[in-house]
């Protein structure tokens, strides 16, 4: 049976955890939070002391961190893990960070003999909870191989991007468009609103119409159309909106270093960087909507 190391147990990595358990795997695991060891450790997992810990002796290690700069302290700061961990576990790094920093950490585990891939994920904290998450992975075809098996214990659609940062550049692609069409879809609603509209039935008219996307059918960011989504219980839980305003950042980094041209990308950064400051951070991301209610202008 492999061992695998789990650095990272939070909204994400906690039930992505859970799920690798039910599969019938040993687990290593390391938090900050005392709660999440806990919980994790009540359902079968052996926790550690440090994230050092957690990596040595292990197959495979996976690790869900908020940030380029925790990847890259925890892996290449002055006691970072590649270089004093002991084995040669496959690495996953399941972080959404700037594909440069995945380039960089990826070729120093791969001179330190460690294959390693960059593997963002899609589908929130639902599919990680009933594993059906989206993998998209960066890194080489041997590297996926090895560990496919394990991540389609956590999710049901793994897309091989490219090479290392490949994976975080499709992802940061994906969730620039999304925040597109969240805000597109929020403006929508609330002028259809403002005109007299149910906003019920405005979104069945679009949902069969072309303005129909993703945010819409699936997560609507209207409150009272929609039941089990974020927008019905206050816009608590999901993907915060302070998370897609830092995805929304790497993507403008990704901009910039590559020169590309994404004045829409550019306004749904400045949206919910606005959003943020008017005190919704830690709201969904699909509470975007309050931006544009009367009641908040």
């Amino acid at each position: 049976m492999k061992t695998i190391g789990f650095i990272g147990l939070g909204h994400m990595g906690g039930p992505m955890a859970l799920n690798l358990l039910k599969a019938g795997y040993k687990l290593k695991v390391f938090d900050l939070v005392p709660s999440a060891l806990k919980k994790l450790s009540e359902a079968g997992a052996s926790t550690t002391a440090s994230a050092m810990d957690a990596a040595n002796d292990v197959d495979v290690l996976i690790t869900m961190l908020p940030s380029s700069p925790h990847v890259k302290q925890l892996y290449q700061g002055e006691s970072g893990i590649i270089k004093t961990i002991s084995g040669q576990p496959l690495i996953i790094d399941c972080s959404t960070i700037a594909p440069d920093t995945a380039r960089e950490v990826s070729i120093a585990a791969s001179k330190r003999g460690f294959d390693m891939l960059d593997a963002p994920v899609s589908g929130g904290v639902a599919g990680a909870e009933a594993g059906t998450l989206t993998f998209i992975v960066g890194g080489e075809t041997k590297a996926l191989e090895r560990g496919r098996s394990i991540l389609e214990c956590m999710g049901k659609n793994i897309f091989h991007a490219g090479d290392h940062g490949a994976g975080q550049v499709a992802k940061i692609c994906n969730n620039m468009l999304l925040a597109i069409q969240m805000i597109g879809t929020a403006e929508a609603l609330q002028l259809g609103v403002n005109n007299g509209l149910d906003p019920t039935v405005l979104s069945n008219i679009m949902n069969k119409s072309s303005g129909n996307n993703w945010s819409l059918e699936l997560y609507n960011p209207y409150p009272g159309v929609m039941e089990n989504v974020p927008a019905s219980r206050e816009y608590e839980g999901g993907f915060l909106v302070d998370l897609m305003s830092k995805d929304l950042g790497l993507a403008m980094e990704a901009t910039l270093s590559s020169k590309s041209t994404t004045p829409m990308g550019a306004l749904a950064k400045s949206l919910y960087t606005l959003h943020s400051s008017q005190g919704h951070g830690s709201l969904d991301f699909s509470s975007i909507q309050k931006l544009f209610t009367k009641a908040d202008n």
